[in-house]
């Protein structure tokens, strides 16, 4: 009995298929029979065709910020009514809906304004959807390429909009009126972008009255918010440029002696230089700096006066026996003043272990002199059969004496140039220390507001 119930279900079956067959194939010749697709079909030609228009965003396959061309995947919904493409369905088995090729009907000629596609035509020909009523449905996917006005200014923290201008193109609105099935375009079934962040796509009609013509002309514009996923551009392009920038203030805690600091800064800069020129190839040729590039600039700028500033210092620390002493200006503001700021001890010490005696290191007179003294610490004169002898020569006396004057007077001459030498040495310490943290705060400053657009 089951059995018997259901061949008779699958006979049914067939046969209805095969009636729905039979009617579809006469129902196309009826409605066709005298149908033509180049004219708007509307019973009177002072009535307007309404048609409804809904855009599906698929993916954002393309974002050429330098060329600003969009291109994006969609799918384009089209209703309208056609007044010949009207049956009862009764006449036909029931048969309220059928498929056929989109080429058969009347098309609205709906395009998009902005577009920047060199063929114009990247949509694919489908099928359209008839009802009895007169209702036509058609789904056509396309990718579109359009024009979007890129502003960089806050790369790679920007939000840019792009908008995609739907209208007739010969149509006017006495004779086609558009309609927004949504407000916005339909998001659900969109795929993620790796770069851009979809915020929204709203839609708005317009209606333009332009100079060439005096009639109305519709359009529907959907504006697609985006903003950048900047992670990708903090790993690769922020953070090297940061830590290299905090490179450059540890170019005055270098020795000056170890010939180097001046190395490291130009370093420092030329490594800037390729990081700006990865910027610039990536973004349009504009009067707008980005973010980014102002960052550069600023940095480069900054290793560019430490640099100077190292030269400038280095050549105050290899001031000669020759030079002038150190100004009272100079002396009270920098090596009093500054250098307890800084923690800059005298030159030859280190911060950990700081001599407890004042002594000097004797100089090379004074260990010549300790020695000779030390060989005779009396002042005994012994002859060359040794044997003391006293007494003053009186005919030496006068050269002798003349001679030790001389020589404490080089002695007193030298050791006022080291004296010199070393308060100089002095002050590019304390400088180097100055500067040295000075622009470590700038670098630190810059690179919290740059990281502050990311928040």
């Amino acid at each position: 009995f089951i059995f018997y119930h259901l061949c008779i279900s699958l006979i049914w079956t067939i046969v209805c298929l095969g009636a729905h067959g039979r009617f579809a194939q006469k129902l196309l010749n009826d409605l066709f029979s005298n149908y033509t697709n180049a004219l708007r079909p509307v019973e009177d030609t002072d009535h307007i065709i309404n048609v409804t228009l809904q855009i599906t965003l698929s993916q954002i396959i393309d974002m050429d910020e330098r060329n600003q061309i969009l291109t994006t995947y969609l799918w384009i919904r089209q209703v309208w009514n056609d007044a010949y493409l009207t049956w009862k369905k009764e006449d036909y088995d029931g048969l309220d809906t059928i498929r056929i090729p989109s080429s058969y009907v009347w098309r609205p000629d709906i395009v998009l304004y902005n577009s920047a596609d060199d063929e114009f035509s990247s949509s694919m020909e489908t099928n359209v959807v008839l009802r009895n009523d007169g209702q036509v449905m058609w789904d056509q996917p396309a990718i579109t390429k359009s024009s979007c006005s890129v502003d960089v200014a806050f790369f790679p923290f920007d939000v840019q909009q792009c908008h995609l201008t739907f209208g007739s193109w010969t149509h006017n609105g006495n004779q086609m009126d558009l309609f927004n099935a949504l407000d916005s375009a339909d998001l659900a079934d969109f795929v993620p972008n790796v770069e851009w962040e979809v915020l929204g796509m709203p839609a708005k009609k317009n209606v333009i009255l332009y100079g060439c013509c005096s009639d109305p002309y519709p359009d529907i514009t959907f504006t697609l918010h985006l903003k950048r996923r900047a992670s990708f551009y903090i790993f690769n392009l922020l953070i090297p440029c940061m830590m290299i920038s905090f490179l450059a203030p540890l170019g005055f805690y270098l020795p000056a002696d170890s010939g180097e600091k001046v190395s490291l800064g130009v370093t420092v800069l030329l490594a800037l230089t390729v990081f700006q020129l990865l910027v610039a190839e990536s973004m349009p040729p504009s009067e707008s700096v980005p973010l980014i590039g102002k960052y550069y600039i600023a940095t480069m700028t900054m290793v560019t006066a430490s640099t100077a500033l190292t030269i400038f210092i280095m050549n105050i620390h290899h001031c000669g026996p020759e030079a002038r002493p150190v100004p009272e200006w100079a002396e009270r503001f920098i090596l009093n003043y500054l250098a307890r700021i800084c923690f800059v001890y005298e030159v030859g010490e280190n911060c950990l272990e700081v001599t407890s005696s004042g002594k000097q290191p004797l100089s090379q007179e004074e260990s010549e002199a300790t020695s000779a003294n030390g060989a005779n610490p009396r002042g005994t004169n012994w002859d060359v059969n040794g044997q003391a002898w006293g007494g003053r020569v009186e005919d030496n006396g006068a050269g002798a004496s003349l001679n030790v004057e001389f020589i404490a007077s080089s002695y007193q001459d030298q050791r006022a140039a080291q004296l010199r030498i070393g308060e100089w040495r002095k002050v590019a310490k304390v400088m180097d220390r100055f500067f040295m943290w000075l622009f470590f705060i700038m670098a630190f400053f810059m690179s919290i507001l740059i990281l502050g657009k990311a928040i």
